[in-house]
Formats: structure tokens, sequence, C-alpha cells
């Protein structure tokens, strides 16, 4: 017995520490972009959580190889959480005969279709997790809704998105709302139900309220003063022109540290017409804000952006009995942008869709000013008034009229702003500010960018099109702009990491499946037989 007690006790050892490690969530994180570590500000709102938060995770089960991945890194993020808080609590539950009672949750399942050993089925999985403080709750989607164009790209970037997902999701559940936001109302902005998810996921983080500015031409000063409460004003394709009175208030707004964010149509080009009569007349639209914007170093040009790479409609092409058929075609007034992820708020963001969009113009140096969209290198313009025909769809593209290189849709304007009535006469007295030193401004040239579609009366959500299932991160964008807007430094940190992950080769794992099986099954133990005889042979030359 005392021959072997060394060994006895050193497989104690081995069994004990294995036991220890495993009742703690350890990981040495020694990856370059950091994957594996939680961000300072996910760390800062777990210690701020004094209350239990459960989180049910309904992706688990027999699931596709890059599911499987998703919902192993799922439970790594939620492990990560637990540790440094053990008031997150979680649990991977089977939706196996729960598919209706989670579908009557809003909680909408993926088909898929799968290929895995050469052989092709059918998938139904729900990449979600809903996480509960007391009677409050919110769903977490854990597969990134997005246009890329395959698989791995979307697992990839639903796998960087977990840890915004579910931190995003705690702060909602857990932490008072401060910051307020203004919908301007009052010059023919875009009605309510046709950004009804953009406004409802706003609400989600921020206190939000329309704001009139009819009020002007009888209580100005009232009315800039109750407008200077809010943090950050969302101006959505007006149609009807801004007076004096109501530019400098929006003016003097930005000179005491609001923020404005203007979604705005200068070509008028109505799509419902288009479609009714296959052709429609665009014309300018005069909102009076040329000298406005001007000042603040932007000039929106009245035409319209055409790009080659753009979205696509469905268009009737014949009848099938009596039954209509449809087929997609590529609409040039329809653009794709691709973000250039050099911006926080384009980081890691998918194609974001414009419709009937105008090109930018930047001026006065003095302003600090970042391209947040723009158009592929193969675009035109188009002038207006002109007529659009969706006659054109089916002709060629000739791709030498697309030279006009990238046009500007989207830019942000941030530093020292001087008030546009600086040296003009003021429309009503009041205590005049002429400039800011940390101004911040959004100018986006489509007023149409934050519109979700209709369906049955009901408004689906924004980016989702109802006629190609496509679906575009415009919500996304528009959150990220709406974040920075109001400094929510911890979100817009969260958008931004980047990582990379690791992806296998699919073809070539298959081809070569029968190799490392093998090599897999023979090697190790032809390791442990050499080690065996080394061993056997030192020890009989020793002794």
């Amino acid at each position: 017995m005392t021959k072997y007690k060394k060994h006895i006790l050193l497989l104690l050892g081995f069994v004990f520490i294995n036991v220890l490690v495993s009742q703690f969530n350890i990981r040495f994180d020694f990856t370059k972009d950091q994957k594996y570590s939680l961000s300072n500000t996910s760390k800062t709102l777990l210690k701020t959580i004094d209350t239990d938060v459960f989180i049910t995770v309904y992706l688990t089960g027999d699931l596709p190889f890059d599911f499987e991945r998703l919902s192993n890194e799922t439970k790594y993020i939620l492990n990560d959480f637990k540790t440094y808080n053990h008031r997150i609590k979680f649990r991977f539950v089977n939706t196996k005969g729960k598919e209706e009672i989670l579908a009557k949750q809003g909680l909408a399942p993926s088909r898929l279709t799968v290929q895995e050993d050469g052989k092709v089925s059918e998938s139904i999985i729900f990449p979600w997790a809903i996480a509960k403080v007391g009677k409050k709750s919110t769903p977490i989607n854990l597969l990134k809704n997005s246009s890329f164009g395959d698989q791995n790209s979307q697992i990839e970037n639903s796998i960087q998105n977990l840890e915004f997902a579910f931190t995003n999701a705690l702060q909602k559940i857990t932490s008072k709302k401060e910051k307020k936001i203004a919908i301007l109302k009052g010059n023919g902005e875009i009605k309510d139900i046709y950004q009804y998810d953009f406004l409802k996921t706003l609400g989600q983080n921020y206190f939000l309220a329309p704001f009139t500015l009819d009020s002007v031409a009888s209580q100005p000063q009232k009315t800039l003063k109750l407008l200077n409460d809010y943090d950050v004003t969302i101006v959505t394709k007006p149609t009807e022109a801004f007076t004096e009175e109501e530019k400098f208030t929006l003016d003097q707004y930005t000179m005491n540290g609001g923020k404005l964010l203007w979604l705005l149509d200068m070509v008028h080009t109505p799509k419902d017409s288009l479609m009714q009569n296959g052709k429609v007349l665009a014309y300018q639209r005069d909102l009076n804000l040329t000298d406005y914007l001007f000042n603040y170093g932007v000039r929106i040009h009245k035409t319209l952006v055409k790009d080659l790479y753009a979205a696509k409609i469905p268009l009737a092409v014949g009848k099938v009995g009596n039954k209509t058929q449809f087929d997609e075609f590529l609409w040039n007034f329809y653009p794709l942008i691709k973000t250039n992820n050099q911006h926080v708020i384009n980081k890691n963001v998918g194609d974001v869709k414009v419709e009937f969009a105008n090109s930018i113009d930047t001026l006065n140096p003095a302003i600090k000013k970042t391209v947040v969209l723009q158009s592929s290198k193969l675009s035109q313009t188009q002038t207006v008034p002109n007529v659009i025909s969706l006659a054109s769809i089916t002709k060629n593209a000739d791709i030498k009229t697309y030279n006009k290189g990238t046009q500007i849709l989207g830019i942000l304007l941030e530093g020292n702003f001087k008030s546009a009535y600086k040296n003009r006469i003021q429309p009503f007295k009041t205590n005049f500010k002429a400039n800011i030193q940390q101004g911040k401004m959004m100018v986006i040239a489509d007023g149409d960018i934050s519109s979700n579609q209709i369906s049955k009366g009901k408004p689906l959500e924004l980016g989702l099109d109802k006629w190609t299932k496509a679906y575009y991160a415009n919500k996304e964008f528009l959150m990220n702009s709406v974040n920075y807007l109001v400094n929510d430094a911890g979100a817009i940190q969260l958008k931004a990491k980047n990582i990379t992950i690791d992806t296998i080769n699919r073809p070539k794992a298959f081809k070569e499946k029968t190799k490392w099986q093998v090599m897999n099954l023979t090697v190790p133990p032809l390791f442990i037989l050499i080690f065996a005889l080394l061993n056997f042979y030192y020890r009989k030359f020793k002794y």
C-alpha cells in the first residue's frame, strides 16, 4: 500500500482541483480582441444591480452546429455576468412542446434549412431569451437580424452582439430612464404609426414626448424654455416650411446644448402613387431650411441619388390562372448603404436602406463633419422635377452613367457651433446665445429611413421588408445615432466592441471528415503506446 501511496495522493489531488475549479467560472483571456472578457460598461452596470434577475434562454436542444456555438457563447456570457453579480440567475429551457406559447409572447421562431454531412434538413429554433425582474420583463433576440449573405456572418455578428444584447436588456429592466427625447410635430411630419417600431424602441431607454412648435407664434419664449428640457429633438420628414420663429427656436435650442436629428426629404416623391400608377412626378420641396442648414455646414441638394447597389422591390410580371405572379427587381432609387465601420455609430452595423434620398454637400470647415451614410462609387444623381417610372426598372442600367462617385447621404456635425442668427435680426427676444463649444447635430437626407412598413393595419419591425423578407439595419443605425447624440457612452462602447470569431471551412471539413476521424481515434492511443514502451524500456534498463 505504501508503494502506491504517492500515486493515490496525486490522483486525489487532481480530483480535488477539478471539483474546486468546476465550482467557479474561471477563464483566462489571452485573445488579442479580449472576446472572452466583459467590458467595463457591463461590469459597472452589474455592480449596480441589487435585485434578482431571472434570465430564461430558449436557444438549446438539438441545434445545428452554428447555433450550438451561439448557444455556448450565450452560456459563457451569462456565466461571466453571474461571476460579477450572483443575483444574475439563468436557465436554458428546451422549446419542445412550447412553440405556440412562445409565439404568442412575440418570440418569432427561425426556420432554417440546415446542411450537415451532405444532408439537408429543416430546423425550427427559438433564438430568444427573456430577462425578468419582478413584474418587468424584456425579450432578448440572440440572433441578430441582418442582411448578411451567409449564415456564418450572421452567427459571427450575433456572437459579437451578445454582450450588448444582455447588458441593454438588464439596463432596461433595472435602470431608471433619465434622458428625454422630443418628437417634433406641427410641420407635417410623418405619422407615428409609420415610425412606431423606432419610437417604441427609443421609449425602452428614454422618455419620449411629442412637441409642437405651433405655440412659437404666440408664446415663443415659453416654447423655447420647454424645448430646452429635452436632450434630443428628432425631426422626421417634415412637409411644411418652417417659419423664422420656429427656426430661431431650434437654433437657440442647439446653442443651449440640445441635439438635433434631422431626417429630411427635399424632394417630394409619393411612393403610393408610384406603385398604383407606375409613374410619378418628383419635384422639389421647400422647407425653408436652406439658410439654416448652410450655417451648420450642410447643403442638401434637391436631387435624387441612384445607386447600382440597391434594394429590391416586387413587381407584377404576369398571371398564372387568376393568381398574379411577382418578381423582384433592383430599384436604383433605393440605395443600400454598406456602413464603413470607421465611426462608432457604424460599428458592426449591416446594410442600411434609404429611399429616394438626396445628396449632401459640406461647408464650413470649422465644424467637424463625419460621414455616416454614403452611397457606393457606382452612383448618379437625377435632377427634379422629373418623372419617375417603374418601367425603367426593366432596362439594363448603363454603368458608364453611374460615374458620380460616392454621394453623402448622412452626416454628423460636431464642434463649435455659431448661431445662424448671430449677425441677423432675431425673430423674438430671448436670452440669446451666439455659440456653443461642443454642439452635436446629425442630418440625414432621407425622411423614410425611420419608417416601418404596415401589414394588415399593424406596424412591422423597422428594417423588415414584408415583400422581399429582407432585413435592413435601419433601426440599429438610428439607435446608435441617438445613443451617440445623448452621450450614452456605455451603449456606444459596447456596440463598438469588435470580436473575430474563428469559423470552420465547411466544404473542407466535410471532404476531410474521415481523415480527421481516423487521426482523432488513432493518434492519442499511439502516443500513449509510445510513452508506455519508452517507460518500459527505461525501467528495464534502469533496474
